[in-house]
């Protein structure tokens, strides 16, 4: 039956991405936030054995919740979702706030994770809904800009918390953010239909998916460093996610109404989208990891002002995703960026891997300018190309796939780039200080005011040894930025719809037709 067709104005749609915008925040600025105060949530909980578990816990429930929610919001509609996302996300802060112990912050970030990763997913699945693949292009800086300036602005945020309040303001701050956004989205949204319908959730699906990912994610996280590579654990956890995503594989091939539909990987477009997506999600969380780490040692700039080492960085992500989607709007093309900017990924990881103690801040700066305008110009073009190259009965579930894909690399980037930094300066450490020097390595590694209380004798080839492993991630990082450039060349060109995923009949949004032979401009 054919539906109503609907139409937002100018200004509607500006007050629905300024909604989305609000929402974004919240699972943007959570991720660097909590970073400037985990010294201080430590001294006060205790639990440093705990640390790394209150990121960990983040990580792996959005990771796995990004796609329930894309799939779920398929069934149920987006508003709702979202809505129930942002109120998981508060109650979550409000847990972590309150929290007397590292366990329970623990688990109250995983709470805020759940919350996170449906937040991520409902805000790009609106926006396939309500603005045309065609026009889409020109609202993207919005979101990207919202990234930049959380990057910036969450350890400044976290630094002042910790200084003038207390530690527990970094999960508050999160409450009045979430009830504009629920303000903003339950008025705006109601205007955006949607045809009920009676469906099965494949919960089956969801757990096997949910176990998979977990266990992939504790191997990358805890193989070398909670535990060595060829320990019972690690095997027994790289064992157990083979089999789980086998049989999550085969479970989701029978059922009617899977949770992550198998045919999207049989679109090429699509199926292109999610591994530049990983590759390339795996370069830039270990950027935005890393280089803070290597300009505070090196360089020695405050670990309160950290956000501000990365302005090159998001400042040419921003400028080349606006840039860019104005020009996808303008043309309808949008195969050359990809292709163009995973080129500019790789010349920039292979500059930052040449980077020493004696390196100028002017370079690295022109080094993560380049990485971020590389980015800027593909990783919003590929959520446009996967939303345009499916039905609308996929577009929330391929949006969610995008970022899942996007954070899972992330994740296992981060980890298995963090082992290679960790291995090569305890190397370095090694051939460099006299034989039986007692430092604590794992504290060096995550405190830099420490390395500046070292007497000189030891300070400098501590520094000369975290440099030499952040060097090598990026060596190690330069063919997995190349291996995305050479995905970037199977991507077709697919026409951009001039409608809405909902200005119409959901059953009648099919993807556009495949030219015979994509242009490359």
């Amino acid at each position: 039956m054919e539906e109503t067709p609907f139409e937002l104005s100018r200004r509607e749609t500006l007050v629905v991405v300024a909604g989305l915008m609000v929402g974004l925040s919240l699972a943007a600025l959570d991720g660097t936030i909590v970073a400037t105060a985990l010294p201080t949530i430590v001294g006060d909980l205790g639990g440093l054995d705990q640390l790394s578990w209150v990121v960990t816990s983040y990580l792996l429930a959005s990771t796995a919740a990004t796609p329930l929610f894309g799939r779920l919001s398929d069934l149920y509609g987006r508003r709702r979702l979202f809505q129930v996302a942002i109120i998981i996300f508060i109650v979550g802060s409000m847990l972590a706030g309150v929290s007397q112990t590292m366990l329970q912050l623990i688990l109250a970030r995983g709470v805020q994770g759940v919350g996170g990763g449906g937040v991520m997913a409902m805000c790009f699945s609106i926006i396939g809904d309500i603005i045309p693949a065609r026009e889409r292009g020109r609202y993207t800086g919005f979101f990207t800009a919202t990234f930049a300036a959380a990057s910036v602005a969450g350890p400044l945020l976290g630094g002042f918390f910790v200084d003038t309040l207390t530690w527990r303001w970094i999960f508050y701050i999160n409450l009045p953010l979430g009830l504009v956004a629920l303000f903003v989205t339950s008025h705006v949204l109601r205007r955006v239909p949607f045809r009920r319908q009676d469906h099965r959730i494949d919960f089956l699906g969801a757990a096997l998916m949910v176990a998979a990912v977990s266990s992939t994610m504790l191997v990358a996280v805890w193989g070398g460093a909670e535990y060595a590579w060829s320990s019972g654990v690690i095997i027994g956890l790289a064992s157990a996610a083979v089999i789980l995503t086998v049989t999550f594989v085969l479970h989701e091939r029978r059922v009617p109404e899977p949770i992550l539909p198998l045919r999207l990987f049989g679109n090429s477009v699509a199926a292109v989208c999610f591994a530049i997506s990983f590759l390339l999600g795996a370069v830039m969380f270990a950027a935005t990891s890393f280089l803070p780490l290597f300009l505070q040692i090196v360089t020695g700039a405050s670990a309160t002002n950290s956000g501000l080492l990365i302005v090159p960085l998001m400042g040419g992500l921003t400028i080349a995703s606006i840039i860019t989607g104005r020009r996808i709007t303008a043309t309808g093309r949008y195969r050359i960026y990809p292709i163009v900017g995973t080129a500019l990924c790789t010349v920039g990881v292979a500059l930052l891997s040449q980077m020493g103690t004696d390196t100028s801040r002017l370079y690295s700066s022109a080094s993560m300018a380049i990485v971020g305008y590389g980015v800027g110009m593909t990783m919003p073009t590929l959520s446009l190309a996967a939303q345009n190259a499916v039905s609308g009965r996929d577009l929330g579930v391929v949006t969610s796939a995008t970022t899942f894909f996007r954070s899972l690399g992330g994740a296992l980037g981060v980890a298995l780039f963090g082992a290679v930094l960790t291995a090569r300066s305890n190397a370095e450490l090694d051939r460099q200080l006299p034989v039986g020097t007692l430092i604590d390595r794992d504290t060096l590694l995550s405190s830099p005011e420490k390395i500046r209380e070292l007497p000189a004798e030891l300070s400098g080839p501590v520094t000369d040894a975290i440099a030499e492993g952040v060097t090598a991630a990026f060596v190690v990082a330069v063919p997995v930025v190349a291996a995305a450039f050479g995905f970037a060349w199977f991507l077709r060109e697919v026409p951009l719809r001039k409608t809405g995923n909902l200005t119409g009949s959901v059953t009648q949004s099919e993807p556009g037709v495949a030219l015979t032979e994509p242009p490359l401009l």
